[in-house]
């Protein structure tokens, strides 16, 4: 199989991710705007509660899968055999989380209210397991899932316009939210018979006793995750109100964008990182693993203080003037992406490679048990800026654990020259990003321009300053420039 460039991986994956950043960045305005306070927080209290399921269906199938996939995708004998398996593991835990859910329906009362927007968005379930991505992360394969990703996003927001115009329409909201993220989910797997042989097989050919132990593992480790992730919402509307959800959502929703915008640039290492570690190429594996804690550093710093120095700006252009509440809430969980981020890479890029789920899991496990219990301290104290509080903690946490368990691997590279000197060039290259925001404050009157200006000077100062104190990754970017351009002209 020809080996893709982690490089051009990167920028399709950016490129998809760019576009899940543009839909609600085109959508949520409209709909904020068009829907009540109380619409936005049903949705999302629904969509809070319907994850769960999606949780279960997908049993940290897609997580083992990429990396025990790696390994035989050069063999389409035993690459149609694995996803054969693990596909056919993936429907058995897909009919179980429906099963689960339409129980949950009818035991507790309190979700009436939210059964229909529930059900819409339970379509998610079966189509998440039928797209199955894994496959086309195990092959490094993004450009197929981006187009198809342009069509159906340019269409959902055709859809949006034409449907959702009252503030009663939040239901037609949730369908275009299925149709944008999952509709088109039957078409990946008609297309990964291209890349192997994936079909449905009896539970006795499945080899599930090899399989079920890291998958619950993995599984156990998501869980905890969504715990920790979706209790601040859950617990808010159970404490306060769908008021207090809305405008929590609201921050969470614009804090979600810029991080995941960061993760997908990284995610696409994962594959080839568990592809080093599994055949035992440690050099390969430690100069990537390095490259990305790099990228990381110079990525990260920015991001929050961009997103905490215009966080004002941003609620108003995004949401309007009645969610401007969620402004300090934002303030404040746009610390736990510097922490998540790094989470992210020492689980997803080390200790899941490495085969140290049990180690991930244990770490957050502790990390969930400790945001509920911060979540029901705070949020009765502070409301929905008690449970951006919560989760910049908690981030915190599992940062730490996740990087003790993974020290013997990342310690030589988080404590290298490169990597202190990317951090400090970062750092520094922030005072510039916050005196450009300070001037633009003071020197525009008009929203947009005050924000436009702000991001794009914000970008040119910051790699600016990194070019001047002789940052590596900022002059290697430079450099390769150089060359493109010298052998296209």
């Amino acid at each position: 199989m020809k080996k893709r460039s982690l490089g051009v991986n990167a920028i399709l994956n950016g490129m998809r991710s760019v576009l899940n950043l543009i839909f609600p960045l085109i959508t949520f305005p409209y709909v904020s705007r068009v829907l009540s306070v109380s619409g936005m927080g049903i949705y999302n209290f629904s969509t809070t509660y319907i994850n769960y399921f999606i949780l279960i269906a997908g049993l940290g199938i897609a997580t083992y899968a990429v990396r025990e996939g790696a390994k035989y995708r050069d063999d389409k004998e035993k690459i149609s055999i694995f996803s054969s398996q693990i596909f056919s593991i993936n429907m058995f835990s897909t009919l179980i989380a429906y099963i689960l859910l339409l129980g949950s329906l009818i035991v507790f009362g309190n979700l009436h209210n939210y059964i229909s927007c529930i059900l819409i968005l339970s379509i998610q379930i079966l189509f998440t397991t039928m797209g199955t991505e894994w496959i086309y992360t195990i092959y490094e394969d993004y450009a197929y899932i981006t187009i198809r990703s342009i069509i159906f996003k340019v269409l959902s927001i055709i859809l949006l316009f034409v449907l959702v115009k009252s503030a009663d329409d939040y239901l037609w909201y949730a369908g275009i939210t299925v149709f944008a993220n999952v509709g088109s989910n039957i078409l990946n797997y008609i297309h990964a018979k291209s890349l192997c042989n994936i079909k449905i097989v009896r539970l006795k050919k499945t080899n599930w006793k090899y399989h079920l132990k890291p998958i619950l593992i993995i599984f156990a480790t998501s869980a905890a995750v969504t715990i920790y992730v979706s209790s601040d919402t859950t617990i808010l509307g159970l404490i306060k109100s769908d008021y207090a959800v809305g405008i929590y959502s609201t921050s969470v929703k614009i804090y979600t964008m810029v991080s995941t915008l960061i993760s997908s640039i990284l995610l696409v290492t994962v594959p080839r990182l568990a592809m080093l570690l599994g055949k035992r190429k440690t050099k390969e594996y430690n100069q990537v693993l390095g490259n990305v804690i790099g990228t990381l550093s110079i990525l990260a710093f920015p991001a929050i203080i961009g997103l905490i120095m215009l966080s004002k700006e941003i609620v108003l252009i995004i949401a309007g003037e009645k969610y401007l509440a969620s402004v300090n809430s934002l303030r404040i969980i746009s610390w736990a992406m510097l922490f998540s981020t790094f989470s992210f890479v020492f689980n997803q890029c080390v200790l899941i490679p490495a085969k140290r789920e049990a180690k991930s899991l244990r770490n957050t496990l502790i990390t969930a048990v400790i945001n509920v219990v911060l979540n029901f301290i705070l949020i009765p104290i502070w409301s929905y800026d008690g449970t951006s509080l919560s989760t910049v903690i908690a981030e915190f946490v599992v940062m730490m654990l996740n990087g003790w368990s993974a020290k013997d691997i990342i310690k030589p590279l988080l404590f290298s020259k490169k990597i202190i000197n990317n951090i400090a060039s970062s750092i520094i290259g922030c005072t510039g990003i916050v005196l450009i925001c300070w001037l633009c404050d003071k020197g525009w009157n008009s929203l947009i321009l005050k924000t436009l200006f702000s991001i794009i000077l914000s970008v040119i100062i910051y790699f600016a300053i990194l070019i001047v104190l002789r940052n590596d990754m900022a002059l290697n970017a430079i450099n390769q420039l150089k060359e493109k351009w010298k052998r296209k002209y």
